[in-house]
């Protein structure tokens, strides 16, 4: 078996050195430099998480595929709306508008699965406060796409919850509540026109977005395997008429692996080792998926010392940037 990098290669943590640092977050993936209280610096490592856990081993390449998956959709959905997107001065960083965001994630979801089928498969059939209709198979398409939105948590599980408990609590206004639920449904619609066309059904995602220089921003990562579930558009209706499970090209498969080895990021549950076959497996996923879905070359970057490399090229980029400011 080729051995595509060693763990030690991956880009697990990172501990740059900015110009203009004003405050830094380490996220279950990313890490986060504030520069000059204006803008933000997002390195993607190979860190992995699921079931809001961080899994034990990188994945290599990963953090590549999710920062230029990502760099690849927001330029393509600028028209719909805003985003912090300014530069991606390297394979795994990019550079944007500081925004605050909002205390919510925007779930939708054209086909029952994942999560929204777990619950639908133990017999519950409102989810967000959005009833399903009886009668669905896992994968089947909802009548019309649904938006299942949860409380963003910075430590710990994300909550779902209705569009009226956020309006009603106040974490979303309502006016601005229903100009994000027209940005999910839009973003959605050209992102599974883009999937379509690559061979691709885009499943469900979620968006997150912030609010900055007057305006609402789309923040982070859109469409990315990470943010969505994508399967094969082609044999989709046969399989679905059989009864056959869908061929993934998504982390679901990796979750679908955790809970097949007794792992849901449950209380006393243990995260299972990840095989090197396994590991292997997953990153060649997150490439196949970029080149199905981008019909581009995915250019590997084996760069000795990634961190160093990391340094030198964001430096190199805000120079110019925070003389601009």
């Amino acid at each position: 078996m080729e051995q595509l990098l060693n763990d030690s290669r991956c880009i697990t943590r990172t501990n740059l050195k900015l110009d203009g640092i004003t405050s830094v977050y380490h996220g279950k993936v990313r890490d986060v430099y504030v520069i000059d209280n204006k803008l933000m610096v997002m390195v993607v490592s190979d860190r992995v998480s699921a079931f809001d856990v961080i899994l034990p081993r990188p994945i290599p390449y990963k953090g590549q595929v999710l920062n230029q998956l990502a760099a690849y959709f927001l330029e393509a959905t600028r028209d719909i709306c805003s985003n912090w997107m300014i530069e991606v001065p390297d394979a795994n960083a990019t550079i944007g508008v500081l925004c605050k965001p909002y205390k919510v994630e925007m779930v939708i979801r054209g086909y029952l699965s994942g999560h929204a089928w777990r619950e639908y498969a133990a017999g519950k059939r409102i989810i967000c406060g959005v009833p399903m209709p009886d009668g669905l198979r896992e994968n089947d398409p909802f009548p019309e796409p649904i938006i299942t939105p949860t409380s963003k948590s910075d430590h710990g599980h994300d909550v779902d919850i209705s569009a009226e408990d956020i309006i009603r609590q106040g974490i979303v206004q309502e006016s601005e509540y229903r100009q994000l639920e027209q940005y999910t449904r839009a973003l959605y619609a050209r992102g599974s026109k883009m999937a379509r066309e690559k061979g691709l059904i885009l499943v469900d995602t979620k968006y997150e977005f912030g609010w900055a220089n007057n305006r609402v921003f789309v923040m982070d990562e859109i469409h990315t395997p990470d943010s969505s579930r994508y399967i094969y558009l082609e044999g989709y209706e046969e399989r679905q008429r059989l009864g056959q499970p869908q061929r993934q090209l998504s982390k679901e498969f990796l979750r679908q692996w955790l809970i097949t080895n007794g792992f849901q990021g449950l209380e006393g549950q243990n995260v299972p080792d990840f095989p090197d076959a396994f590991v292997q497996e997953v990153s060649e996923r997150y490439i196949e998926l970029y080149q199905k879905i981008t019909g581009r070359d995915f250019l590997k970057d084996e760069s000795p010392d990634p961190v160093r490399r990391l340094e030198e090229n964001i430096n190199r980029a805000l120079k110019p940037l925070r003389a601009g400011i």
